[in-house]
C-alpha cells in the first residue's frame, strides 16, 4: 500500500491555529461507515448520535509543559529540547538539535540541569539532576506546552493554550501531545452524555512526538511506527468484554490514542486478555507500537470520536482502515469545501 494514496492537499488557512471559544461549539462531521452517508452537525449534538447503553472510552493522558528553553552550560548557545517519554531516574528522551554528549544544559530561574548522555538518530538521551514530582514541579515554572508544528507561535506558549491543550478529564500526567479528539468535550456535555444512560471509561496512553513523525517510507507496511506507553485498569477492559459478550453495546473510542490502546489489548489471541480472564484484578499496562492501516480487522471498537488529520500520517490511515479509504477521502474533500478546522485546535469528526 503506497503513501501517495493518503496525500491530499488543504489550504493553510483551514489549519486552526487557536481553539474555538467554547469547546463544544466546534463543528462536528458525522460518518456513516456503511453507507458513506455525511451529516454536518456541531459537536455539543454528538449526544443525539450515541445511545444509551453506548460505552465511550477516553484517554485521561494529561499533557505536562514538554518543551523546555535552556543554555548550553560550557558555551552559554541556547537550545531548545522537546520531553518525549521519561526512561527512569531522571533520564528522559528528547529531541532537539546541536546537542553533544557530555554536555549540560542549565536552565534561567531554575535549579533543574540536564546532562547529555547518547545520541539515536533524531534523538537523545538525557539525565536531569531532578526527577520524579520534583520535577514535574519545577518544570510547570517555565515549561512550555509543547504545541504541534503547524500551529505558530512566538517562542514560549500562551495561557489560553496551557488551559485549552488539555482535555477537561485529564488526570494521568506523561503526555507531550493531547489527545486532541477529546478536546471538544465540556463537563457540562460529559454529565449529558451519562445521563443518557452512556458509560464513559478511561484508559491512559500517553502520547510522544513520534504521533507528528511523518512516514517517511513509500511502502507504508515498512514503516517503523513510535511505541507509546499506556495502562487500563482491569475493571474497564472487564466492562468492555462482558458488553460485547451481551451484546446491543457500541464500543466508541475518543481519539485514534484510545482506539490504539483498545486494539492492542483486545487483537486476536491478546495476552492482555487472556491476563485479565485469569485475574479480574489485573491492571495492565506496557508499550505499544500497533499500526492500524487499510486491510486491518477491528477487534475491539464499533465507532471512533476523532479530529482531521494531517497527509501521509498514521492516524489518517487508522480512520481510513476504520470507516474505509474512500469514505475518508470523500469526507475529507467535502469537510475542505465547507470550510472545516483542521488539526489539533480544528473540528470533530464521528464515524459509526
Amino acid at each position: 500500500m503506497k503513501l501517495s494514496e493518503f496525500d491530499f492537499q488543504l489550504p493553510e488557512e483551514l489549519i486552526a491555529q487557536k481553539p474555538i471559544s467554547v469547546r463544544d461549539q466546534s463543528r462536528l462531521l458525522v460518518l456513516d461507515k456503511l453507507s458513506g452517508a455525511l451529516e454536518h452537525r456541531h459537536f455539543y449534538e454528538v449526544i443525539d448520535h450515541l445511545q444509551a447503553d453506548d460505552i465511550l472510552v477516553v484517554n485521561d493522558s494529561s499533557v505536562f509543559p514538554a518543551r523546555l528553553y535552556g543554555a548550553k552550560k560550557e558555551t552559554g548557545g541556547s537550545v531548545e529540547i522537546f520531553l518525549n517519554h521519561e526512561i527512569g531516574d531522571g533520564n528522559w528522551q528528547v529531541i532537539g538539535k546541536n546537542l553533544k554528549i557530555g554536555h549540560t544544559i542549565i536552565f534561567a530561574n531554575s535549579s533543574l540541569e540536564a546532562q547529555i548522555l547518547s545520541k539515536k538518530d533524531e534523538t537523545y538521551i538525557v539525565k536531569f539532576n531532578l526527577f520524579g514530582a520534583e520535577f514535574f514541579e519545577e518544570i510547570e515554572k517555565f515549561g512550555a506546552v509543547p504545541l504541534p508544528p503547524y500551529i505558530k507561535r512566538e517562542k514560549g506558549t500562551n495561557l489560553e493554550d496551557k488551559n485549552r491543550y488539555q482535555t477537561v478529564y485529564a488526570n494521568e500526567k506523561g503526555s507531550a501531545a493531547a489527545p486532541t479528539a477529546g478536546l471538544h468535550f465540556t463537563p457540562e456535555l460529559i454529565s449529558k452524555i451519562q445521563q443518557k444512560g452512556i458509560k464513559i471509561l478511561h484508559v491512559t496512553l500517553h502520547v510522544g512526538l513520534g504521533t507528528f513523525a511523518p512516514i517517511k517510507t513509500d511502502n507504508i507496511e515498512e514503516h517503523n511506527i513510535h511505541s507509546e506507553f499506556y495502562s487500563v485498569e482491569s475493571n474497564v477492559v472487564e466492562q468492555i468484554i462482558q458488553a460485547k459478550q451481551i451484546g446491543g453495546s457500541r464500543i466508541i473510542a475518543v481519539g485514534t490514542t484510545s482506539a490504539r490502546v483498545l486494539e492492542h489489548i483486545f487483537r486476536e489471541k491478546s495476552e492482555e486478555t487472556k491476563k485479565i480472564k485469569n485475574d479480574k484484578t489485573a491492571k495492565l499496562s506496557g508499550w505499544t507500537k500497533i499500526f492500524i492501516y487499510p486491510g486491518y480487522k477491528f477487534q475491539c471498537i464499533d465507532g471512533l470520536i476523532t479530529n482531521f488529520h494531517l497527509p501521509k500520517s498514521s492516524l489518517l490511515m487508522l480512520v481510513s482502515a476504520l470507516a474505509g479509504s474512500e469514505n475518508i477521502k470523500n469526507a475529507y474533500k467535502v469537510a475542505i469545501a465547507e470550510q472545516y478546522r483542521f488539526f489539533s485546535y480544528g473540528d470533530a469528526m464521528l464515524i459509526l
